[in-house]
């Protein structure tokens, strides 16, 4: 957590749909596992932190 209480890393959605599976089982996309894309939505959102956390996701730029 940062310094406000806010998470650093969403429990939102990585996804940039551009849904290409690699040779490791990764999207190409948003570098999530197919297990992962799977049960993102059964996963609560401390699971879904973690998985951004680990592909370095901290939001959509939403500026563009």
């Amino acid at each position: 957590m940062n310094d406000s209480s806010t998470p650093t890393f969403p429990a939102t959605s990585p996804c940039i749909k551009v849904c290409v599976i690699d040779l490791r089982g990764e999207c190409r996309g948003c570098r999530r596992t197919l297990a992962e894309i799977g049960r993102w939505s059964y996963m609560s959102d401390h699971e879904r932190r973690e998985v951004n956390e680990r592909i370095g996701f901290r939001g959509h730029d939403e500026n563009r």
